[in-house]
């Protein structure tokens, strides 16, 4: 009786947990390929058939001195599957920090 109570409270578990579903039908729709030779600078981006992208650029700034960094700018979205809705979202990454711009980020 023990192992039968045992049991049913595992199966019970299991059957609450959420599910986890791959998504096997995505597929890469677009893609811009990284002209990246590690020197200098980098493109690139990709669009999936769910609605996610991200595209990014970035270039050396100030190279050869102590003040040298990698400025990259760059943009990424998603859809929602639950509201449909898209999300997108701009950014600066550079020697002064990461800067997201999005409607639903506050400003």
């Amino acid at each position: 009786m023990k192992l039968f109570v045992v049991f049913a409270l595992f199966a019970a578990a299991a059957y609450a947990a959420p599910q986890l579903v791959p998504e096997n039908n995505v597929v890469l729709v677009k893609e811009t390929p990284s002209d990246n030779i590690g020197v200098g600078g980098y493109n690139y981006g990709y669009e999936l058939s769910n609605g996610q992208a991200h595209q990014e650029t970035a270039e050396v700034i100030n190279p050869g001195t102590e003040n040298e960094a990698l400025a990259v700018r760059g943009s990424f979205s998603w859809v929602d599957p639950q509201t449909n809705i898209r999300y997108n979202v701009n950014y600066v990454a550079d020697e002064n920090g990461f800067h997201p711009q999005g409607d639903h980020i506050p400003a």
